[in-house]
């Protein structure tokens, strides 16, 4: 029976230490096999079935909500008064990107162009294309600013155009028109004797050059090679560095094409992306930690730093000429027009901005842009990027149309591009990447738990069972005392 009893010790013991040995081994090899995991899922592959279809077509759908600074003062502002404007909107467009041209080179990159398309969508609006709204013509103000330093004989002939064209210095029209086009004789008549005047060739709207058309030629490396450089841009348009800004490091194309960034995040890491319709690298910093529907997220947003001049933030000189920190001079890209960008209502800005205008009231909520990223995987799971277009308006001589027009950056539209990862997607993204990973956490120490109880187990046993044959013995001994004894009583009895 002790042979047996410590044969069945022995076996459990064995059993503990092959558990207690199993999972500590997945203690350090399952965070490898997670990383490999995610490695293989990340890569732009066309083997890879869950990452490579959302990069090629995004599968979720992704809104662009505008809204509208309704000049309410026009007449005013033309003798010298502060602008007084008003928000309308949002006017909300379902916008559906896709790419093509799709080509994977040796040196581990691929290219493509993605083309945008916009869908008004009447449900979510407040209001219709149909609404009209006052905004500032751009023709007319922008050309004046662009030739103030043209001879006063030119100004003046191009005054007279505007006049001929019936082109004022504010536009009244409506909202689809504002935004996709409208049909102006002025426009065609620069694009026949002032060729490249303009960014379009057709009807002229703030937003006709996105509808219907491509982002452009991005190479961007795959990932294959080096998963940290995954997503990053290669080359854009054959070009890999900018040409219109004035240092080498605003000419830098940093980051990713600026819909998915490589694994294994940090919160020392920061989000970097070139984006074509800023002409420029942008770089978001880590905020805060989140979770989204049980998935763990890192939220980033835009540091103060991100449009400040160069005269508060250094590395910012070679975006200038500047003006007040908060808005970035795109003119160098935008046929020397000069358009601004900025945080809508000049949210980050400096305050003086918004002493020029009257009806801004900006806040992080409404008006902070913001990316909520997957740190294991580089998947954004909720994006809110928001932008505001601004045009600098002033009194030019000769041009009459500018009247007594004060200095100011006039906001004419901010704009928010907006999705976030939901429905079977999501499902699918938190089983592989949040549930299996937790599941094989937690089986590692399952494994330890129960090999280590197996073992003090099998010890108690054992040592009970030791207890239970040394007493055994002891009575057996006593029992051959106790005949012994009696039999030497007997014998004594008898010889008496």
């Amino acid at each position: 029976m002790a042979i047996i009893t410590s044969k069945v010790t022995i076996g459990f013991v064995v059993a503990g230490l092959l558990a207690v040995s199993f999972g500590t081994v997945l203690v350090f090899v399952g965070p490898m096999i997670i990383d490999d995991q995610i490695i293989k899922n990340t890569v732009i592959d066309p083997n890879n079935e869950i990452a490579y279809p959302m990069w090629k077509d995004i599968p979720v759908p992704f809104y662009m909500s505008v809204y509208f600074f309704n000049v309410l003062n026009p007449k005013e502002v033309l003798l010298g008064e502060k602008p007084m404007v008003e928000e309308r909107g949002p006017y909300v467009y379902r916008s559906r990107c896709q790419k093509d041209n799709i080509t994977f080179h040796p040196n581990f990159t691929v290219s493509y162009r993605e083309y945008r398309q916009y869908y008004f969508e009447p449900s979510m609006s407040v209001g219709n294309e149909s609404d009209v709204v006052t905004i500032p013509n751009m023709l007319v103000l922008g050309a004046a600013v662009m030739m103030e330093k043209l001879p006063f004989a030119v100004r003046m002939m191009m005054s007279a155009t505007f006049k001929t064209f019936k082109e004022g210095p504010f536009l009244t029209k409506p909202v689809g028109e504002l935004m996709w086009g409208y049909d102006s004789g002025l426009v065609d008549f620069l694009n026949k004797y002032l060729p490249g005047m303009l960014p379009t060739k057709g009807k002229f709207g703030l937003f006709s050059e996105f509808n219907n058309s491509n982002t452009g030629l991005f190479n961007i490396h795959t990932g294959k090679d080096d998963i940290s450089k995954v997503h990053k841009v290669d080359s854009w348009n054959g070009l890999k560095k900018l040409t219109n800004w004035g240092t080498p490091q605003c000419n830098m194309m940093n980051g990713t094409a600026g819909q998915m960034w490589p694994p294994f995040m940090t919160p020392k890491t920061t989000l970097p992306f070139y984006s074509p319709d800023a002409c420029r690298s942008m770089e978001l910093v880590y905020q805060r930690p989140g979770v989204m529907q049980g998935i763990p997220l890192y939220r980033y947003v835009a540091p103060k730093t991100l449009f400040a001049n160069g005269s508060d933030y250094a590395p910012n000189e070679g975006f200038c000429p500047c003006r007040q920190s908060g808005i970035l001079n795109v003119s160098s890209c935008r046929h020397n027009s000069p358009v601004f960008i900025s945080h809508p209502h000049f949210y980050n800005a400096d305050p003086v901005l918004r002493d020029f205008v009257g009806g801004l009231s900006p806040n992080e909520d409404e008006h902070g842009l913001f990316i909520d990223i997957h740190p294991m995987t580089g998947v954004p799971l909720n994006v809110s990027i928001r932008l505001q277009l601004n045009l600098f308006m002033k009194r030019v001589s000769a041009i009459t149309e500018t009247g007594k027009i004060a200095d100011v950056v006039m906001p004419m539209i901010w704009f928010e591009e907006s999705g976030y990862i939901d429905g079977p997607i999501l499902d699918t993204f938190h089983t592989n990447l949040v549930v299996l990973p937790a599941v094989m956490e937690y089986t590692q120490y399952i494994f330890i738990s129960l090999g280590l109880l197996t073992i003090i187990v099998a010890l108690l046993v054992h040592r009970r069972s030791k207890v239970m044959i040394r007493c055994v013995a002891a009575d057996s001994s006593l029992s051959v005392l106790s005949i012994s004894i009696i039999s030497s009583f007997s014998r004594r009895f008898y010889l008496m």
